[in-house]
């Protein structure tokens, strides 16, 4: 709400006291571009010296007053009140107003007008749609004149006065009334003590004059009934959401920054209790309810292992599910009608094939629908997190919830703002240190040694699984050769050397990453974290690389050589048993890395120090687990169930040995951006690779003679073009579809079109968000120059009173001389 103000220099507490007018700013803005070049002439100056010594005195507040205030004062205060309200801006005063920082820094001329024209017709526009204070009568202003110790009237009862004050404020509308007790120089009790007094006031006038009929009082219980019902509803939905709780004790305690883990891994769910709902409801249940004909093994125990043994003759593996169409003879339905009974025998076909086909297809499809989404939302919350400047001041003034009453909630709300402004100071304690060229020089050596170690170590791993593979890939071809008779179930175990030696070197190697990243001493935490994100990814991706090769190239390419019936099931144990072995390796990292060391660093090597909890490899180490997720939900429809146990283990087991064995970092961070890095991480490299490796699979290699859907196909895609064709021959109308299918479809040029859109929609979703970044940057340049604004006026006013005071003094005093001598 704007007000006028009286910017006259003689007292700098009242200019401090009130806000700007920018209207007259506005308004007199042509005459700064026409004077701005020019002197001040000494009339001037005389004119603004004797308004200076006329001002003294003057009573800033008088435009409060109310009526008997204003009939105790005379008609001099009166008078005095209206030049207050119509105040003209001095050339001076332009003067200074144009040399503000945000109205000379990168601004020409034609901008300033331009941007001052645009404001004043939105203020002009707004103050006609919006009534001011100024312009109700005097009357109905309230007045704190007299009243808290604020120029005290004699002769004046103190009872008197707080009924006027309070019928005055009475009379204002509520956001008047807000502003006026905003405005009072008193404390918070005697404000709170006026506010309830006029509220009850107004509630007493309002209940003598009307009453409230039955029917509104009616109304307004249904209206109170169903909003605490909406409450209610909104606080259980809170309530039930999956670790609330947990989530925010780990922020308050360790931070954002371990947090984001926490929230990553809950996100890792939700897509893998949607990808079990699909193959389960479309694959699972119609094959566990027409079982097909197989030997059943006998349970061991070993299998829970190795993947094989039992589990081969269930619907677990792929090899289980039958290429034919599933069929329910008849339901019998008796139609009742007047005349006759009717019974209908209808049947039901599921084409297994086709249904595990499009099952697949769209639930990758619509898993990166929501990644793409997900990512692009984090991308836009991230750009949207204010500075550590702006929030500081916000997380200490104003972060404390005065509902909270619960002894747990109060000391979790407080560890939580703790943590965070702990974080918001070290982002301010960063500072780029200045280096000299020999610093830098060695700095930049310090950092290639490093990354040539990192690349060195990434490579020999990547080589050693390949050599390794390649071993267990012959081993098998000569024990199929000589017809190896032993117990299978030994013969699977030992399959897993492959995937106890990946999760070795995934285990160990993180580990020396860490090692040279403190020797290259990162100033920042963020950094760090990065840069041992992308050393960890390159060597998951590498790894996995090469272990698809293993797979498609090596075991697919001629499984007969292997003695196998069924790769697909061959290839969905293999990624059975590295799942599982990452799962029991990061169980024995948590034992022995964080629960062992805490003990020996405490009782052996007495000190209170704790392990800190490593960010970027376990959450490496969450996408590594997804990625085998995702690429074996072709060969193991239930492999998904088996991801959320093992995420539900390691939810609990993670959050049980940070609080009990880990601590929070020494340098804390705010993790404004992590989130967003990690799913771009497990959208483009994670799962922008697992749909390579299962639509090669689907379009390319060819499936096994004698088990699964697809058996008798060159390729799993064909089964699409075998349904078309059934239905032409069944139905010579829908002939278009064989069309459809076999240009839209089959041709690669369609999904290359697909691709291209897609990608499309994402480049200018990217450059839509990079335009906020820069609004968003804007704004805050801006607001931080209208910060620099007021320090500069402060200073300008401050220098131009301690200039006039003296000679205003000095002439007072020669006047003063001058009548006593007369």
């Amino acid at each position: 709400m704007a007000r006028n103000v009286n910017f006259e220099l003689h007292d700098l507490r009242a200019v401090l006291e009130s806000p700007v007018d920018e209207d007259g700013i506005h308004d007199s803005f042509h005459q700064l571009i026409e004077e701005q070049t020019l002197d001040l002439s000494a009339d001037a100056e005389a004119y603004e010296l004797s308004e200076l010594e006329e001002g003294e005195g003057r009573d800033n507040l008088g435009y409060l007053a109310s009526p008997s205030s204003r009939q105790q004062h005379g008609e001099m205060q009166e008078e005095r009140t209206e030049p207050l309200m119509d105040q003209q801006w001095s050339t001076a005063t332009l003067r200074v107003l144009s040399s503000m920082p945000s109205r000379t820094i990168g601004r020409s001329r034609g901008a300033i007008i331009s941007n001052y024209y645009n404001r004043t017709m939105q203020l002009r526009r707004r103050r006609q749609s919006r009534p001011s204070i100024r312009d109700f009568a005097p009357s109905s202003r309230p007045s704190i004149r007299g009243y808290g110790g604020v120029e005290t009237d004699a002769g004046v009862d103190d009872e008197r006065k707080w009924r006027q004050l309070v019928i005055n404020l009475q009379n204002l509308p509520v956001s008047d009334r807000v502003q006026m007790l905003r405005c009072m120089p008193l404390s918070v009790d005697e404000k709170r003590e006026i506010r309830r007094a006029a509220l009850e006031y107004k509630g007493r006038r309002s209940s003598e004059n009307q009453r409230v009929p039955c029917f509104s009082q009616l109304k307004i219980c249904v209206i109170i009934a169903l909003r605490h019902g909406w409450y209610s509803w909104l606080s259980l939905l809170s309530f039930l959401q999956l670790w609330q709780i947990a989530l925010k004790k780990v922020s308050g305690r360790f931070g954002t920054g371990v947090l984001s883990y926490f929230v990553f891994l809950k996100t890792l769910l939700l897509f893998n209790f949607f990808l079990s709902i699909v193959t389960g409801f479309f694959l699972v249940l119609p094959q566990a309810i027409y079982p097909a004909l197989s030997y059943a093994l006998k349970f061991q125990g070993l299998e829970l292992l190795t993947g094989g043994g039992y589990f081969t003759s269930t619907v677990m593996y792929y090899g289980y599910y039958t290429n034919s169409t599933l069929k329910k003879d008849c339901i019998w339905q008796q139609a009742i009608s007047q005349h006759s009974n009717q019974t209908a025998c209808h049947s039901l076909y599921y084409n297994m094939p086709l249904a595990y086909f499009f099952t697949i297809g769209f639930a990758f499809f619509i898993t990166g629908i929501i990644l793409v989404y997900t990512m692009s939302k984090s991308f836009g919350q991230s750009f949207r997190i204010d500075k550590s400047q702006g929030v500081l001041a916000m997380k200490v003034f104003a972060s404390w919830d005065f509902k909270v009453s619960k002894k747990s909630s109060i000391k979790m709300q407080c560890e939580n703002i703790s943590t965070q402004i702990k974080e918001l100071l070290s982002e301010l304690a960063l500072q780029q240190n200045t280096m000299g060229l020999l610093q830098k020089f060695g700095k930049s050596c310090v950092h290639l040694l490093a990354w040539t170690m990192c690349v060195g170590s990434t490579l020999a791993c990547v080589l050693a699984v390949f050599y390794f593979s390649d071993y267990m890939h012959m081993d098998q071809k000569s024990r199929a050769r000589v017809n190896d008779t032993a117990n299978p179930l030994v013969k699977e175990a030992g399959l897993l050397a492959l995937p106890v030696v990946v999760s070795t070197i995934n285990l160990l190697l993180p580990g020396f990453f860490n090692a040279v990243a403190w020797m290259e001493e990162y100033n920042s935490p963020s950094t760090s974290n990065y840069v041992s994100i992308f050393r960890n990814l390159m060597l998951k991706v590498s790894v996995l690389g090469v272990l698809c090769y293993h797979w498609l190239g090596r075991i697919a390419h001629d499984p007969t050589s292997l003695g196998l019936q069924c790769w697909e099931s061959f290839v969905g144990q293999e990624l059975y048993r590295f799942l599982l072995m990452d799962f029991i390796f990061t169980m024995l990292d948590t034992f022995f890395g964080e629960f062992l060391w805490r003990l020996f660093s405490q009782k052996a090597l007495k000190r209170k120090r704790k392990p800190v909890f490593d960010i970027a490899r376990h959450v490496l180490e969450l996408i590594y687990g997804q990625t085998l997720a995702w690429l074996g939900v072709l060969f193991i429809p239930v492999l998904p169930i088996v991801q959320i146990i093992k995420l539900l283990c390691m939810f609990y087991m993670k959050k049980a040995s940070l609080m009990m064995n880990c601590q929070a970092p020494r340098k804390p961070w705010r993790a404004c951006q992590m989130t967003t890095i990690f799913i771009t991480l497990l959208c483009f490299p994670s799962f922008l690779g697992a749909s390579v490796f299962v639509t090669y699979t689907m379009w390319t290699i060819k499936p096994s003679e004698s088990c699964g859907p697809f058996r008798g196909l060159n390729s799993m895609f064909q089964s699409g073009k075998r349904w078309v064709e059934e239905l032409e021959k069944g139905n010579p109308n829908l002939g278009w579809l064989v069309w459809a299918h076999t240009y839209l479809v089959e041709n690669p040029f369609f999904l290359f079109v697909g691709a291209g859109i897609f990608l499309i929609v994402i480049y200018f979703h990217t450059q839509v968000l990079d335009g906020q970044r820069k609004i968003i940057s804007l704004l805050q340049e801006q607001i931080k120059n209208e910060g620099e604004d007021k320090k500069f006026l402060i200073t300008k006013l401050q220098f131009i009173h301690e200039q006039k005071r003296p000679l205003s003094s000095h002439r007072i005093r020669g006047a003063s001389e001058g009548s006593s001598s007369y």
